[in-house]
């Protein structure tokens, strides 16, 4: 295995957890969660898992700049030979970035305090402001992934 194939497999799979991570909680589990559970039960069961999701982000979030910077100075030799589509994954990973930093910083806690406080309504509130945020940062990562499979010419 070459370095650039070790470091890119560790980009892919980093990737793959976060993106892929967003979207069984979108597309499988909130609609499982909605019909299987009751409102304080699905609060809880929300603070769990974004507890246990969230250490693995927090590993894609270190690995993904350093295997892509890794990438671009074993294939382009530095930034200013990278083609322009590397340059918007990086802008996109900055925003993923900031949306899930929004996530585990502000929300959560808010959320963790309505569901201790047994503010239900509150609690509904704050999760759906996390779902909303969520589903902006897979759509995003959606296309950052179609950009990356692509590799367009821009």
């Amino acid at each position: 295995m070459t370095a650039f194939s070790l470091v890119y497999t560790l980009h892919v799979l980093s990737a793959l957890v976060w993106v892929g991570g967003m979207f069984f909680a979108w597309m499988v589990l909130r609609p499982a969660a909605m019909k299987a559970l009751e409102g304080p039960a699905r609060l809880k069961l929300w603070i769990e898992v974004f507890q246990g999701f969230f250490r693995w982000v927090w590993v894609a979030v270190v690995l993904l700049p350093i295997s892509g910077v890794g990438m671009i100075h074993l294939q382009y030799s530095g930034f200013e030979a990278a083609p322009r589509y590397v340059q918007v994954m990086m802008g996109l990973y900055v925003v993923m970035t900031a949306l899930f930093i929004r996530i585990q910083a502000l929300l959560l806690p808010e959320l963790r305090t309505a569901v201790s406080a047994q503010d239900w309504p509150t609690g509904a509130s704050v999760l759906g402001r996390i779902r909303k945020l969520v589903g902006i940062n897979l759509i995003v990562g959606l296309g950052l992934v179609a950009i990356a499979a692509a590799r367009p010419t821009f």
